[in-house]
């Protein structure tokens, strides 16, 4: 990917080939579903939801996939059988571009990363408080 500037995720998505961008939609829409109080921004110069100033959930288009970040290890065990048919490494689920979008599958992953972040910012508060 040569371009490094994005602004928008709008931007982003008319980076890439129209079919790739339809797919991406499904992912952003999906995405939007789980989280409609999250901001949509860019960081890493890719597609990122924040809430309540914390990150929660990214995504990136590649050659023959998308990828949805952080999938942590309480992640990829809670969706063990979910996540079966795609490739998970590195933080990292990857679904081939060639398969439909798994949609519902798409917004209980990032439900669940707005859950963790919650829980990452309420203990983080927790811990100021105690310091404090």
């Amino acid at each position: 990917m040569a371009k490094t500037d994005f602004k928008s995720v709008d931007d982003y998505l008319t980076f890439h080939a129209e079919d790739v961008q339809a797919i991406l939609r499904r992912v952003r829409n999906a995405i939007r579903k789980a989280l409609p109080d999250g901001q949509e921004t860019i960081s890493y110069q890719i597609p990122t939801y924040k809430l309540h100033g914390g990150y929660v959930v990214y995504f990136a288009a590649w050659k023959r996939h998308y990828s949805l970040y952080p999938a942590s290890d309480r992640l990829v065990a809670a969706f063990k059988d979910d996540l079966a048919p795609y490739e998970v490494s590195k933080g990292t689920i990857r679904f081939p571009l060639s398969k439909p979008v798994p949609v519902t599958l798409i917004e209980r992953i990032a439900r669940f990363l707005a859950k963790d972040a919650a829980e990452r910012t309420r203990a983080k508060r927790a811990r100021l408080k105690k310091r404090g």
